[in-house]
């Protein structure tokens, strides 16, 4: 019996189900990013025409398209999660039985938050790379097609003054934005003005930023008015599909794509078999089947047609190249995929790094950072020349304070033990406004020095940052804690933990939500104690900083991430 493909349970999905005489079938729903969808329907059919069955049944192939940033909204739903930025989705989503996404950072993000989601396969279908869309008047004014950029040069172009009106959309929603920011934040050094360079190069995206693709790319210039050009988007990471895409329609300015070094993480379109389909083997079979049916000769030329390279980076026949960009028949870089995500540098530790410093920029947040001062943190570090566990605090919370933007509100305290008085904590700047208190906050940095002797007073210090967070609780804005300490609680006069538990539990408000986050520095915190903490609350996670050097990386994947991951 043949395999049978509906599309979007079309009346021409019934008629061909009854003209194979199929008295059943297996059912398999497929999700695909919008502007796959065309070849995965062809490919689907050509397996039908071809006469394929699973075990003598009829497969019944429904292709939608399906944004990824909904499908993942979905996906998270289900397990119970959410990822940073996708805001509230549906309650009636439906999880297909194969996602075909557009990149495999979709996947890395989803099981960061959901250790149950473990998709099977994850084999690349196609690829997309990541450029740099300009209108081609702009491109010409800074060498193109003739001079070869990076992204350091993009970075100067967007910090020094010279006019280039950068966008991006969303990167907790585009997977071509999320690798845009990637790829800045590979270009970027580690000196002081780098950073510095790096910090105002996000801002500047932000600026731009839309939620939806479609919304940024209406904000590119319709015509070669010189007003127009120097008041629209200039410059945007986006799919080198994106540019096939929007001048195919022959616009009045067209997009130049250009293709800096060093070259961001391609789409690279996964193919992901959802857990739920492994306990079916027939399902499973099915959905194996029609993945190798878009392996044939014939699915690389049909992905041409809709401005996508093959899997392995070569295109097929008809595919409108951009200028300058890699030759049709070269693979120029290998697709990512789940078994090549580690080779390209990938892994939700760096995306949700870079998610972070995104969230810091661009969403308004309200935080009262509590930092260890006890004894230990005089510690010395020997990944950071030998500086102390306070040293490295101290350097991570200046680098942090200089990344957030103006919306937010952040507060100071230290903890010890008898810091003032009997009680384990002290404030030193309230929770303020950074358009007036950042100096304040920077010259309290130095506060962060270890007091001789004191010891780790964790749980009178967690339970009191929490209440305090959660009395001047602000609405439109994420209100936190987070917490630094390199040790375990060692307050003799204090709470014991059944007790700050009890209390975490009832200071609870679902009106007035807290996020309690706890960043453990080196290998002396007791990661179990810690969650044990965190878990009484509504909201929050452990991060642990084994190399108290890498503390920075951990505060940024922090700010992002919804839950805690031990490192």
């Amino acid at each position: 019996m043949a395999i049978v493909v509906v599309l979007a349970g079309s009346w021409f999905g019934y008629q061909q189900l009854a003209d194979k005489g199929c008295s059943g079938g297996i059912a398999l729903s497929v999700a695909a990013a919008p502007e796959m969808v065309p070849a995965v329907q062809q490919a689907a059919k050509r397996w039908s025409d071809a006469g394929a069955e699973v075990n003598g049944t009829c497969v019944n192939v429904n292709v939608s398209g399906v944004s990824p940033a909904s499908m993942a909204s979905t996906i998270a739903l289900k397990h119970r999660v959410t990822l940073s930025g996708l805001g509230a989705v549906s309650k009636d989503g439906t999880v297909p039985d194969v996602w075909i996404p557009d990149s495999t950072t979709w996947l890395l993000r989803l099981r960061s938050e959901a250790s149950g989601f473990q998709p099977t396969d994850g084999k690349s279908l196609a690829q997309s790379p990541v450029v740099i869309a300009m209108p081609q008047p702009v491109a010409e004014k800074i060498g193109w097609p003739d001079r070869k950029l990076g992204w350091a040069d993009l970075v100067k172009q967007m910090t020094t003054g010279n006019s280039l009106r950068t966008g991006i959309v969303d990167p907790n929603r585009d997977a071509a934005g999320l690798a845009g920011l990637l790829a800045l934040g590979g270009a970027a050094g580690t000196s002081a003005q780098a950073k510095a360079q790096q910090v105002g190069a996000l801002r500047s995206l932000a600026l731009g930023s839309s939620s939806l693709r479609e919304d940024l790319l209406e904000k590119f210039p319709r015509s070669e008015d010189a007003a127009d050009l120097t008041t629209a988007i200039s410059a945007a990471p986006l799919s080198e599909e994106d540019v096939i895409s929007y001048n195919a329609d022959k616009p009045v300015v067209p997009l130049a794509a250009l293709y800096l070094d060093p070259k961001p993480p391609a789409l690279d379109y996964p193919y992901a078999v959802m857990p739920e389909v492994g306990i079916d083997l027939n399902k499973s079979a099915a959905a194996t089947g029609l993945r190798q049916a878009m392996e044939q000769p014939a699915f690389r030329d049909e992905l041409a047609r809709v401005g996508l390279r093959g899997p392995d980076g070569v295109a097929g026949a008809g595919f409108a190249n951009p200028t300058g960009g890699p030759k049709p028949s070269a693979a120029p870089a290998a697709a990512t995929g789940t078994e090549g995500a580690a080779a390209a540098g990938l892994d939700a530790g760096s995306i949700n790094q870079v998610l972070g410093s995104w969230a810091a920029i661009t969403q308004p947040g309200r935080v009262l950072a509590v930092f260890d001062v006890s004894g230990s943190m005089a510690d010395k570090v020997p990944t950071a020349d030998n500086q102390s566990r306070a040293a490295v605090t101290r350097t991570a919370a200046t680098q942090g304070l200089k990344l957030f933007d103006n919306e937010w509100a952040v507060g100071t305290w230290i903890f010890s033990t008898e810091m003032n008085g009997k009680l384990p904590y002290k404030e030193i700047v309230p929770i303020s406004p950074l358009t007036s208190a950042r100096s304040e906050l920077e010259a309290s940095i130095s506060k962060i020095t270890p007091k001789a002797g004191g010891a780790t007073g964790l749980y009178d210090t967690a339970l009191a940052a929490y209440k305090k967070v959660q009395e001047d609780w602000q609405p439109g804005r994420v209100n936190s804690v987070i917490l630094f300490t390199d040790g375990k609680n060692s307050n003799d006069d204090g709470l014991k933990l059944p007790a700050l538990v009890t209390e975490l539990k009832k200071a609870n408000d679902a009106k007035r939500p807290v996020r309690m986050v706890i960043i453990g520095i080196g290998n002396e915190v007791d990661a179990n104690e810690l969650e044990t903490i965190t878990n009484a609350t509504s909201s929050g996670g452990v991060f642990i900083a084994e190399d108290p050097a890498k503390i920075s990386d951990i505060f940024l994947e922090a700010i992002a991430s919804r839950s805690g991951a031990a490192r």
